[in-house]
């Protein structure tokens, strides 16, 4: 019997090379013992559009869904655009809001972020806090993992090097962790 909690993970990036995408990997790598990462790949969710979930969401959809209800935890690795959250991410996150089931209700979700700049996608988390906000997903604050120049993090097998960001991201998914046993 597998008591592990589960956290599915998912990226804000389409980029087969995408830094929150290695950032994610790495966090699988070195999630504590307790719990699972399972990482959701959103590139074949669709734009929302009204009409099409009229006839029904489409397989990419149900299946993200399906990820998402049977997590107990969800972690969000996201880049920044433009100083806010990618339109993929909106888009997929927009899905999940969707009735009769609104899937991150009351789910507790962490978030990370890293980009080739300064900000390390500060800016997009704190839009992400926003429109989890209003999907009454219980976002977890504390501690922000927020990692500048992640270029110079990973090296050329996408492994991340950095011992500063695993530290970083370790006490990052124990806070998800502990805060998601409390909320049970």
């Amino acid at each position: 019997m597998n008591n592990k909690l589960k956290i599915l993970g998912f990226a804000g990036s389409l980029r087969k090379e995408s830094l929150n995408k290695k950032l994610l990997y790495a966090a699988r790598e070195i999630c504590p013992d307790d719990a699972e990462l399972e990482i959701f790949d959103i590139k074949d969710i669709p734009l929302f559009n009204a009409d099409v979930e009229a006839e029904g969401d489409p397989q990419s959809v149900k299946d993200f869904k399906n990820k998402l209800r049977q997590a107990d935890a969800v972690l969000i690795a996201t880049p920044e655009y433009n100083h806010s959250i990618p339109g993929v991410l909106k888009n997929a996150l927009d899905w999940a809001s969707r009735p009769p089931e609104k899937v991150l209700n009351k789910k507790p979700v962490a978030m990370m972020g890293t980009s080739d700049g300064m900000t390390g996608a500060t800016r997009s988390q704190q839009h992400m806090i926003q429109v989890l906000a209003a999907m009454n997903a219980y976002t977890l604050s504390k501690p922000e993992v927020i990692v500048p120049n992640g270029d110079k993090k990973f090296d050329e097998a996408g492994n991340l090097t950095d011992d500063k960001t695993k530290s970083k991201i370790i006490t990052l998914l124990t806070e998800l962790i502990n805060w998601t046993q409390k909320l049970r």
